[in-house]
């Protein structure tokens, strides 16, 4: 199996037969730590230094040439071919199917759950980020505090729509935990930590939600995930 790609130049691979990780432990990076934990696959894990700029190291962009993290890159990819992935969404089905695991093989079930992975993609990732970004970072120093009103109203609004969907629900698609569980869990996990806007959102209301996220993160598997780029 080849292992020939210029992120190794800067990343060198020791385990030249394993998925190669490259991510950094924020919302979206967490996913693809905590999905191949859950799954078992053999992996080795890089982490991206972000705050170095990392990501737009020549080297990451010949892997990722949106310069973000996760991206992965499987030497035993289709047809025994490498395969370099990114967009963390795009990651998890790709595991999933590797792995049969975490994704229903039943056509319907299979669109519904990656119905709620692009929700999660689309909504609460950049909702929760901006909500994120002018209530801790640089944007709360904005006097105009509309911004900041608006996201956390969208945000809220997505927190509802989660905790209906769960209310009669163990995860997201009923018994079975989910590559759409995984997809949320580091989202509300942060928002509500590192963030810190539980109160902006209200998230006291969202009982469901937070029976749900207290459930995801006692598992071990998410657990190892959320640490395995975070050193």
């Amino acid at each position: 199996m080849s292992i020939d790609h210029p992120i190794f130049a800067r990343w060198p691979a020791q385990y030249r037969d394993r998925i190669q990780l490259f991510s950094a432990p924020t919302p979206n990076g967490v996913k693809v730590g905590i999905m191949l934990e859950e799954t078992g696959l053999a992996y080795e894990p890089h982490r991206i230094d972000i705050m170095a700029n990392e990501s737009h190291d020549p080297a990451f962009l010949a892997l990722n040439p949106n310069g973000k993290i996760p991206a992965i890159y499987d030497p035993n990819g289709p047809g025994g071919k490498p395969l370099a992935l990114f967009e963390s969404g795009a990651i998890l089905i790709y595991l999933a199917d590797k792995s049969g695991l975490f994704l229903s093989a039943d056509p319907a079930e299979r669109y519904e759950t990656i119905q709620w992975v692009m929700w999660q993609m689309g909504g609460v990732g950049p909702m929760f980020g901006q909500l994120g970004f002018f209530h801790k970072f640089a944007g709360r120093d904005y006097e105009d505090k509309r911004p900041r009103d608006r996201y956390a109203a969208e945000s809220a609004r997505l927190l509802g729509v989660l905790d209906g969907r769960l209310a009669e629900r163990t995860w997201v698609m009923g018994d079975d935990y989910s590559i759409a569980d995984i997809s949320l869990l580091g989202w509300v996990r942060n928002l509500i930590g590192f963030y810190d806007a539980a109160e902006i959102v209200g998230f006291d209301r969202f009982g469901h939600v937070q029976r749900w996220l207290d459930a995801g993160l006692a598992r071990p598997a998410v657990q190892r995930g959320l640490e395995v780029t975070a050193a």
